[in-house]
C-alpha cells in the first residue's frame, strides 16, 4: 500500500476573481448576488434546524440577504482571509485545502449542497484554509455576527449552530483516524459510504452519484498516491462492489463494502 501525507507540488489554484449577476432593475455589486429565501430552499431541511415557525423563518431570510456564485476552480476564500460570514453551499461543491510551505496541498474535506463553510475561522477570526469550487456553484452568505445575534433569541438555531461544529469536531476526529489506522482498501470504501450517506440525507440516490472531485484530489484527502486510489477502485469493481464509468459511481454491494 502506497501512502503519502500530501500530494505533490501542483500549480497555483486560480484567484476568486469578481463576479457580476444583473438582477431586476440594477447590476449586483461584487459579492452579492440574489435574494435567496430560506422558507424556499431544497437544503432547507439540510441545513436549518426543523420546526421553525413561519416568522422565525421570515427572519433568517432577513439575514441571509444574498448569495455568490463561484466558478469552478476560484476560491471562496483564502487561508488568512478575516472572518466575517459563515457560507452555505446551496448548488454545487467545494474542496477545502490547507496549503504547505512547499507548494503542495492537503485536502482536508469536501463539501455538497446543504453543508457550511468557513466554521473554522470563527476561533481566530481568520480563514484556516482555502475553500475553492469543484464546479459552478452558489453559496449563501450569513454574516456571523447577525447571526449570534438571532440566535440569542431563537434556541433552535443557536443549538443547530453548536451541532454544526460538533459534526465539524467529529469528522475531524474521524479523519484522524481514517488516516492513522485503516488500510488503502478501508480508506476508499469508507470514504465511498460516506458520500452515499450524505447525498441519501440530501433526497438523492445513495447508490449512484457523480463524483466532482479528481481522483488525485481523493489521494490527497485520504493520505494517498493517486496510483493507489486508481488501483481501489479498480480492485472494487473486479470484486463487483462497485461499478465505474468516469466520475459516475455506482454502487453494488454497500454491505460488503463497507467490510471491507
Amino acid at each position: 500500500m502506497q501512502v503519502a501525507t500530501a500530494c505533490e507540488a501542483r500549480p497555483p489554484i486560480r484567484q476568486a476573481m469578481p463576479i457580476h449577476v444583473v438582477q431586476s432593475g440594477s447590476a449586483a455589486t461584487r459579492g452579492t448576488r440574489g435574494t435567496p429565501r430560506c422558507s424556499a430552499c431544497s437544503m432547507r431541511a439540510v441545513c436549518m434546524p426543523a420546526g421553525l415557525s413561519a416568522s422565525e423563518l421570515a427572519r433568517l431570510d432577513a439575514v441571509i440577504c444574498s448569495t455568490r456564485p463561484v466558478k469552478r476552480g476560484d476560491a471562496l476564500y483564502r487561508a488568512g482571509d478575516t472572518f466575517q460570514s459563515i457560507y452555505a453551499v446551496r448548488a454545487g461543491s467545494f474542496k477545502t485545502v490547507v496549503m504547505h510551505r512547499d507548494g503542495r496541498e492537503h485536502v482536508t474535506g469536501f463539501q455538497i449542497a446543504g453543508d457550511a463553510l468557513g466554521l473554522d475561522g470563527v476561533g481566530a477570526g481568520k480563514q484556516n484554509c482555502d475553500a475553492i469550487a469543484l464546479e459552478d456553484s452558489v453559496v449563501c452568505i450569513i454574516p456571523f455576527a447577525q447571526l449570534e445575534a438571532i440566535c440569542q433569541e431563537m434556541k433552535p438555531m443557536q443549538h443547530h449552530i453548536y451541532q454544526m461544529m460538533s459534526s465539524e469536531i467529529v469528522r475531524e476526529s474521524g479523519q484522524m483516524l481514517l488516516l492513522g489506522t485503516m488500510t488503502a482498501e478501508q480508506r476508499v470504501a469508507t470514504f465511498l459510504l460516506n458520500l452515499s450517506k450524505r447525498f441519501k440525507a440530501r433526497g438523492f440516490s445513495a447508490a449512484e452519484f457523480h463524483l466532482r472531485m479528481t481522483r488525485e484530489e481523493i489521494g490527497c484527502y485520504l493520505g494517498m498516491k493517486l496510483e493507489t486510489v486508481s488501483r481501489m477502485f479498480s480492485k472494487f469493481q473486479r470484486e463487483r462492489l462497485v461499478d465505474t464509468n468516469g466520475k459516475t459511481i455506482r454502487i453494488v454491494d454497500a454491505a460488503a463494502l463497507a467490510q471491507v
